[in-house]
């Protein structure tokens, strides 16, 4: 298996929930005061700021105190659908990765400030880890005191049997950066039971010579590690607590709540984990009482509910779903309901891939020419206008350490609604033929209908016949994922797993991940990006930056294998008896971890 075939969950994900906004009634949005736009840069500078690597001081518990906060009471959560996963190990899309800090812990954790700053800490660890060797080694200490909900001490094995289930097949959805940099590409053929019939990775790999201690050790140096094991999928899954295939349905819990019921598809029911000791925590709270997730109600009826503001809704949040983008006109327009928001840039761009396999998609003369022609910023009014997202410059999201908000070589912040005189121009230079027949592949959501009418007609305005092909959502990646699929062009959407380049550049525009089932979209297999892919992940993140940079640029530039469309953003509505709300940088959504209720 491809070791980043599953990446693809999260992109589609992001398809499937995105896919389901309503697009209509946003053209108002061109009339909204223009006081957000001009935070779009100061947010954008403060979501791209470096990561830093906690000690053992920043790793200390408990959580700096959230201002006013009291204890007591029970927040209602609005979700569409059913979350995705509850087993740590198949974690790798947002609804999941937001509900994972309320009952799973890992090795570290992401503390964000008031500012929006990031810091990696330990999170069951004493810190982030200590590098040696050039990085190719890490090793981690287990903090005291640290108990699963039926008390059980975790110990080093717990932390051993976590990384080594992912080896077997009751794994399947989850990320595998840990795996593949211990064992490889085709890292299962190590451990294909995983530890489940006795066996184990041998020390060279994945040592824990004590119960205290955890030692990764890597061929080549693996700077980003911190970061890979905050992820919701490295979270701890306790030895005597695994049930295999039956975990993803009842997990047991280390963080600060833990389920007490749960009707699949219907709802879920958090309540108060009395083993979770908050003096080892740096991150989370435990001010309110429980949680309770009502998995049925829709995106139109939660933003209704929620600047109705009436009994439940009060104490209520939406929780990885966004504003109605047909009601956010009214909510914009509403004093109390638009104080009721959290915004702020997603970790997601979406580009139109370029199949390069493709005969007619051969000509970099062509692909430039159709990406000068997109209009950008109709793709953006059919979106939710300035609070559904941005025109960009490139292909690296503003949440990106580093973005830089000037980079814009097909002139887009220039020209928003494209060049086609620029456009025409190149095609007459490549020796276009008038009426040349394109395959359009796009997902049946109301999203992806509404980027098909405006990619289509600007196509057709450039003297192609564009083919719109229609694909069901659930299949859609699926299917574009496919080396020889039968389209020429498509949008996809993609996010960072953590904060670094190396998290898109690499799963997206590495040559050497051109598979079945990759996320690798346009084939892109260019000597030069490899190079520089091969050459950053080994650098220490300062150093990387620059080559990251580097790549980024190759990759738009000189090869163009996406056209870069525009960047997401995020708006999320609470409850007016919700306290503690504010924008995660990390996450993109409402920050889980301080909320509490202003009067329980």
């Amino acid at each position: 298996m491809n070791p980043i075939r599953m990446r693809t969950l999260r992109a589609i994900t992001v398809a499937i929930a995105a896919g389901s906004l309503a697009l209509t009634g946003c053209s108002d949005s061109s009339k909204d005061s223009g006081k957000d736009d001009s935070k779009s840069k100061e947010d954008a500078k403060a979501q791209s700021k470096p990561v830093a690597y906690g000690d053992a001081q920043a790793s200390n518990g408990p959580a700096e105190a959230v201002t006013g906060a009291k204890t007591g009471g029970t927040i209602n959560v609005y979700q569409q659908s059913d979350l995705s996963h509850m087993d740590p190990g198949q974690i790798y899309v947002s609804d999941a990765g937001q509900f994972a800090n309320l009952i799973h812990r890992g090795l570290t954790n992401f503390q964000e400030d008031d500012k929006g700053n990031l810091t990696v800490v330990g999170d069951i660890a004493t810190d982030s880890g200590k590098s040696s060797e050039g990085g190719k080694t890490w090793t981690y200490t287990l903090k005291d005191n640290i108990k699963d909900e039926d008390g059980n001490v975790i110990t080093s094995a717990d932390v051993r049997h976590t990384i080594e289930r992912q080896y077997s097949k009751v794994i399947f959805d989850g990320p595998t950066y840990v795996q593949t940099w211990l064992s490889g590409s085709d890292y299962r053929k190590a451990l294909p039971d995983g530890p489940y019939k006795g066996k184990h990775l041998p020390d060279s790999v994945l040592e824990t010579p004590d119960d205290k201690t955890v030692v990764f050790h890597f061929k080549t140096a693996q700077p980003d590690l911190p970061q890979a094991l905050a992820m919701a999928g490295y979270a701890i899954v306790p030895e005597k607590q695994d049930t295999k295939e039956k975990y993803d349905k009842a997990p047991a819990s280390l963080g600060p709540y833990k389920i007490a019921e749960y009707k699949a598809g219907k709802s879920l029911k958090l309540v108060k984990n009395d083993q979770w000791d908050e003096k080892t925590d740096s991150v989370r709270h435990q001010y309110v009482d429980g949680y309770t997730f009502t998995n049925t109600i829709d995106q139109s009826s939660q933003t209704k509910r929620l600047i109705a503001d009436k009994g439940e809704a009060k104490n209520a949040i939406q929780f990885t779903d966004s504003v109605d983008p047909a009601q956010l006109s009214t909510v914009i327009g509403d004093a109390d309901a638009k104080k009721r928001t959290i915004q702020g840039y997603q970790v997601y761009v979406w580009a139109l891939t370029f199949n390069l396999d493709s005969a007619k998609m051969k000509d970099k003369k062509i692909r430039d020419a159709i990406t000068y022609a997109i209009p950008n910023q109709s793709m953006v009014q059919a979106d939710g206008g300035r609070y559904g997202g941005e025109v960009a410059g490139g292909l690296l999201a503003p949440t990106l350490p580093g973005f830089d908000p000037k980079y814009d070589p097909f002139g887009k912040l220039k020209k928003p609604n494209g060049d086609p005189a620029k456009a025409k121009e190149l095609l007459k230079e490549a020796g276009f033929k008038e009426g040349t027949k394109l395959s359009y592949a796009y997902s049946n959501t109301p999203r992806g209908q509404a980027q098909m009418v405006i990619i289509k007609d600007a196509l057709n305005k450039l003297g192609f016949d564009v083919q719109a092909k229609e694909i069901d959502r659930a299949t859609f990646y699926e299917q574009v994922g496919k080396l020889k699929n039968p389209y020429d062009l498509y949008m996809t959407g993609w996010g960072q797993d953590w904060p670094s380049p190396s998290t898109v550049i690499t799963p997206v525009y590495d040559g050497d991940l051109v598979a079945d089932g990759a996320p690798n979209y346009s084939h892109i297999d260019d000597p030069k990006v490899n190079a520089l892919i091969k050459k950053a992940v080994t650098q220490e993140p300062e150093e990387a930056a620059k080559t990251w940079e580097e790549a980024h640029h190759a990759i738009v530039e000189d090869t163009n294998p996406s056209a870069p469309v525009y960047y997401s953003k995020q708006m999320q509505l609470f409850g007016s008896n919700i306290g503690g709300a504010r924008f995660s940088t990390e996450s993109s959504y409402i920050d889980i971890n301080d909320l509490f209720l202003k009067q329980p």
